[in-house]
């Protein structure tokens, strides 16, 4: 669990601190005082860019431009990570630096952030990271499958950009991609099936999705790219592979894509994907971040939200403008107000 986060120099935040019991999480504040930067500051305590996909220098406080640092307590060790400017960020873990991978396996970090709400008709990349994102809640080395495929992949598009012929550069790098992307597939594949399994098993106000993943690449990825060097050295990048893939879903009882659904479906339907994430995710630390999630729903099915996030094993933070939009969650729930003045953003636990 996460039970104590610390911001410095993040942001418009100089400093501000959270304590944290273990109920669900409402912030709520004006636009622009600083609510979203602290679920920014939780995602960065997985592996990533975080919730923005901000770079290290971007996330730095200007008025002093000293560097920032998130501090946290995740199940009893004390986390770390910072970045100074002009450097990349860093990350310890009691004290001893480690690798932005190591974060996977501490806590699982989920969210639903409002520029996700055009995912199902927007371009498959966005599609995949939210993909990958669920597949890494429950393999934390997913990451690195990942990571090995892409560096592979980076070579190769290098080779064939300059018009290299050597069939033995290629080979290797076309194996440990075929090696990398076998992993991928199989992991990603497990996560829609434990999506699916938790879905079909709970009791929500939320629709359920239908989820099948297309264009993952054909079973012998080495052979294929081999197969189409020529092909892929006159487009200058590989054509082939998991990093062409797309998650495709079906607003399950209406039987229609979710892109053909209306704003507020499509809205629906990523809440309950990531409500079925976060209870298929079950035994492992994990923390659920919902950005103005409450803005979006009626007084029906917002009460239906905070009735299930409170049934969650999970942690759950949520933002909003106003008190008045978490009154549903009561004392169910932990409240902090975010106000912001002069460039400086300010934090206030209200009981």
């Amino acid at each position: 669990m996460l039970r104590d986060l610390t911001l410095l120099q993040f942001r418009s935040h100089r400093r501000a601190q959270f304590a944290f019991d273990g109920r669900p999480v409402a912030i709520w504040g004006p636009n622009g005082a600083g609510k979203t930067s602290v679920l920014e500051a939780v995602s960065l305590l997985s592996p990533g860019r975080g919730l923005r996909r901000a770079g290290a220098e971007e996330l730095i406080r200007r008025q002093e431009a000293v560097g920032w640092k998130i501090r946290a307590e995740i199940g009893g060790q004390a986390v770390e990570t910072m970045a100074l400017p002009g450097a990349s960020r860093e990350v310890t873990i009691d004290g001893k630096a480690a690798p932005q991978l190591a974060l996977g396996r501490l806590m699982r970090v989920l969210w639903l952030v409002p520029s996700m709400d055009r995912l199902w008709i927007e371009a498959a990349e966005g599609r995949r990271r939210f993909l990958d994102r669920m597949t890494l809640s429950f393999d934390p080395s997913h990451a690195e499958a990942v990571l090995a495929y892409e560096k592979a992949m980076r070579e190769r598009n290098r080779l064939l950009k300059d018009m290299v012929t050597d069939a033995g550069w290629y080979g290797a790098l076309e194996t440990r991609m075929a090696e990398a992307a076998g992993r991928i597939t199989a992991a990603r594949a497990d996560a829609l099936a434990r999506i699916a399994a938790a879905q079909a098993g709970a009791a929500t106000a939320f629709p359920a999705a239908t989820l099948a993943l297309v264009n993952e690449g054909p079973a012998d990825l080495a052979a294929a790219l081999s197969a189409g060097r020529r092909r892929d050295m006159a487009a200058g990048r590989t054509l082939e592979g998991p990093h062409r893939a797309d998650l495709e879903a079906i607003y399950a009882e209406k039987a229609i894509p979710a892109a053909q659904c209306s704003t507020g479906e499509q809205k629906a339907l990523l809440i309950s994907l990531l409500l079925a994430n976060a209870r298929a995710v079950a035994g492992a630390p994990c923390v659920l971040l919902l950005d103005e999630v409450a803005a979006h729903l009626d007084a029906g099915r917002r009460a239906a939200l905070y009735d299930e996030v409170c049934a969650l094993s999970a942690q759950v933070m949520m933002t909003g403008t106003g008190a008045e939009l978490f009154d549903g969650l009561g004392a169910r729930g932990q409240g902090w107000q975010v106000t912001e003045a002069g460039g400086t953003s300010q934090v206030e636990e209200v009981r």
